[in-house]
């Protein structure tokens, strides 16, 4: 589940010819906490009480070491309130530009609540570059390219959500061989 249309057709992508992928839009709280992980498991739990059938949430961080972990696992809202143009303001002139991605992926079917996450590393651009993806790809590099100058099936293969999502499937396959 996500608003996210990009998410969503990312993920579908990811478990074709595996699993059906249906995007639900629901209105979910946006839950405070510091880590990712947290944030997944309450948003499922609380999808789960509407839906009421298994589900799939995820919820990222996006962390600039530079500005001690700003905006993580609010960098939804970042993004919506300044944007890439903000963020590149508040590194105008900073050396160190590592950042990353951190995606949790909560699955949830009624009896337990099951988290996977993904990671990668990369760095802050000093301006964006390329036109494929969405959020922060753009200004994000990963071995010196952007997420936004990568493919998109490439990207899926790579990315923060897709570790994330390999680990679900690993773990769902293992369940239900």
């Amino acid at each position: 589940m996500t608003s996210n249309p990009h998410k969503a057709v990312e993920v579908a992508k990811f478990f074709e010819g595996v699993a059906a992928v249906e995007h639900v839009r629901l209105e979910i709280p946006e839950y405070r906490d510091s880590d990712v992980k947290n944030v997944a498991r309450e948003k499922a739990r609380y999808a789960h009480a509407r839906i009421g059938r298994p589900l799939i949430v995820d919820d990222t961080g996006f962390s600039i070491d530079a500005l001690n972990g700003f905006p993580g696992p609010y960098a939804a809202y970042v993004h919506d309130t300044i944007g890439n143009d903000g963020i590149l303001r508040l590194m105008a002139g900073v050396a160190d530009r590592r950042a990353h991605f951190e995606t949790a992926i909560a699955y949830a079917d009624g009896s337990d609540i099951q988290i996977f996450s993904g990671m990668i590393e990369g760095e802050v651009t000093e301006a964006p570059r390329g036109g494929e993806g969405f959020g922060y790809d753009p200004i994000f590099a990963v071995d010196g390219r952007t997420l936004a100058e990568i493919p998109l099936a490439e990207k899926s293969l790579i990315s923060h959500r897709a570790r994330a999502l390999a680990a679900f499937r690993a773990w769902l396959e293992d369940q239900y061989p």
